[in-house]
């Protein structure tokens, strides 16, 4: 009887009724029926995920012996919901819709993040913690004077009357106080931290800012081990006896009459100091503060160089009188160490200025080879760069793992005294026209400075303005479509004419004020203009007052523009280390200066808006 009704009720009906039925009926029953179920939270709500068979499953079972056990969820099929009617979708699981602001706020944070990462991007230079630049500062307020540092007499009247002649108030420079006495092995602050090389040789790393002085830093301690080797050269001191003895032998007699017939001095092309530099103004110019010091100290400093004549190179390091500093390019050294092995043989002090340019691929070889030649007899190796590249700060960790790092608070940080403007090529009235917009650049500053010479003034000052490039090719171009428009530029590369070139960088690195007579007709404002209109007019019109030299990076390192106020940048550098090194062409020793970017419509303005930020801040590029 209880079958026959069982049998009569449908099967949903028959499940209901099984929860009102004991358990010793239910037991009588088919097996499925008398089993209880275990649902899970996920399976009492359906899925999102409209491609699912996970509500087609039976329930999961457990048999009288198993455990209870969390139902393990296994992965769909690639059929699983082909015969699905209705989307399987919780209402309550449907995404909010985010108000208007918070997606406003989302914008601005990733457009901050990606203008974080605009330098990091780029990021060549090695850092310097804040705890490294605090305790330098320390150290540096010990030195106040070049008379604390333990120099001979001699060369202390050499750095007054000479080296820095005209100064008002003689102080050494930051990068001095840290380096002359670390160099003269004189102690001040803290002892540095690595242990000293096994070999006996001493190796340090000059970073400093542009136009700190690194040039008088390394001169004035190598001078003064010069004089003190002489005091102590058994070769020089019987030379000089010999020679004095064949001084009174020919009655007085000029020397350059009969020295070459002499004996050659100990000295000859044996320089104990060698001084490497990257082009052939540098050579000049170090040559220059050098012989300044060597008017009061007496010794003999020679440059080698390609401006220089092969005939006068072998003259300069083959005199009979001997020579006792080098100062030269390094392929040109490299090439005669080659053939005369022993021209390095006496070297005790070698100095690599910039040093991230002579160890960079295009000077590593020969500046490597002159370093392993000149290692047996050197006492100390000094590096000078104005920054640390990571490749640098790698190839010293490998090379040299004793090298004393000597860097100044502000390194890789352009100083506050130079400031910087953008000018938007892509806007009007340029067009993208970069060469008007540089032309323009340099007419509004010499119109300016005509704005401060009085009426009555007979004589008006001259601007000198550096305008730099990414590319060689580019420098001709833009230096003739200035002188185009009137200026008085000229391109500064390895075809330009050796006298040109010449007399422009000696105007460029002169501390004197340029002035020239006011023409008797000016250029009234409505001739000139003060916009890109007055520069497209067929006109010929000339700017008076102002000088402009166009060259690539190979002139932003080293070279001494003392005169340079105003650096135009027609290119966006490529890393912060060109920025640095173009900008510091400006506001050297102190002074003011301004920087003018180009930035066109395929340059990273994230980058140039970084820099221009991190100058106002003073803080240091990455």
């Amino acid at each position: 009887m209880w079958k026959t009704a069982r049998d009569s009720v449908c099967l949903i009906c028959r499940s209901t009724a099984t929860t009102t039925t004991s358990t010793s009926a239910r037991a009588s029953l088919e097996p499925w029926v008398g089993q209880r179920t275990f649902t899970t939270r996920r399976e009492q709500r359906p899925s999102r995920m409209v491609l699912s068979d996970r509500v087609a499953r039976p329930p999961p079972v457990r048999g009288p012996g198993e455990p209870n056990k969390k139902p393990r969820n296994k992965p769909d099929g690639p059929w699983a919901g082909m015969n699905r009617r209705v989307a399987n979708i919780d209402p309550r699981k449907a995404p909010k819709p985010k108000p208007v602001e918070e997606d406003d706020r989302r914008d601005k944070r990733d457009k901050k993040i990606k203008g974080q990462k605009a330098l990091k991007m780029q990021r060549a230079l090695a850092t310097i913690s804040y705890g490294q630049r605090s305790s330098i500062k320390e150290r540096m307020q010990e030195i106040q004077s070049f008379d604390q540092f333990d120099l001979l007499p001699v060369v202390k009247e050499a750095i007054a009357q000479e080296a820095l002649k005209g100064m008002t108030e003689i102080k050494p420079t930051p990068v001095q106080r840290l380096a002359i006495p670390a160099l003269l092995g004189q102690p001040m602050g803290k002892k540095p931290r690595r242990p000293k090389s096994n070999n006996g040789r001493e190796e340090f790393l000059l970073a400093a800012e542009t136009g700190s002085g690194k040039t008088l830093a390394y001169l004035v301690p190598a001078v003064n081990a010069l004089k003190k080797g002489d005091a102590e050269d058994e070769l020089v001191a019987s030379y000089n006896e010999r020679l004095a003895a064949e001084k009174e032998h020919r009655g007085g007699a000029p020397v350059s009459e009969w020295i070459e017939k002499f004996e050659p001095h100990p000295n000859t092309a044996r320089p104990r100091v060698v001084i490497l530099v990257p082009t052939a103004e540098l050579v000049d110019q170090v040559t220059s503060v050098a012989k300044k010091l060597a008017h009061y100290t007496k010794f003999k400093v020679r440059p080698l160089s390609a401006s220089i004549s092969p005939l006068r190179n072998q003259r300069n390091l083959y005199s009979p009188i001997g020579v006792d500093m080098i100062v030269s390019t390094p392929h040109l050294l490299a090439t005669i160490a080659k053939s005369d092995p022993n021209v390095l043989s006496r070297v005790t002090y070698l100095v690599i200025d910039e040093a991230d340019s002579l160890l960079d691929r295009s000077f590593s070889g020969d500046t490597t080879s002159i370093v392993d030649r000149a290692m047996p007899s050197l006492k100390q190796l000094i590096l000078c760069s104005a920054t640390i590249p990571r490749r640098l700060d790698t190839y010293m960790e490998e090379q040299f793992p004793y090298i004393n790092r000597i860097t100044t608070p502000n390194l890789h940080a352009i100083p506050r005294r130079v400031q910087l403007g953008v000018i938007d090529v892509s806007k009007d009235p340029y067009r993208n026209n970069k060469m008007l917009a540089c032309a323009d650049a340099i007419w509004s500053i010499g119109k300016e400075a005509t704005k401060h010479e009085g009426p009555k003034d007979k004589e008006i000052d001259v601007r000198r303005i550096m305008v730099f490039v990414n590319e060689r090719e580019t420098t001709q171009q833009v230096a003739d479509y200035l002188v185009s428009k009137g200026i008085d530029a000229i391109a500064l590369h390895r075809d330009t004419e050796e006298h040109r070139k010449s007399e422009m960088l000696a105007s460029f690195t002169s501390n004197e004020p340029m002035k020239i007579s006011k023409p008797a007709e000016e250029v009234t404002e409505g001739k000139v203009g003060a916009g890109a209109s007055a520069l497209s007019s067929p006109t010929r019109r000339h700017l008076p007052n102002t000088k402009v030299i166009v060259a690539t990076d190979l002139a932003s390192r080293g070279i001494d523009t003392l005169a340079v106020r105003f650096v135009v940048l027609y290119d966006v550098p490529h890393t912060t280390i060109d920025f640095i090194h173009r900008l510091g062409r400006a506001g050297r020793m102190n002074r003011r200066g301004r920087g003018i970017v180009l930035v066109g419509k395929d340059d990273r303005r994230d980058v140039v808006a970084e820099v221009k930020e991190s100058m106002f801040m003073g803080q240091a590029l990455v």
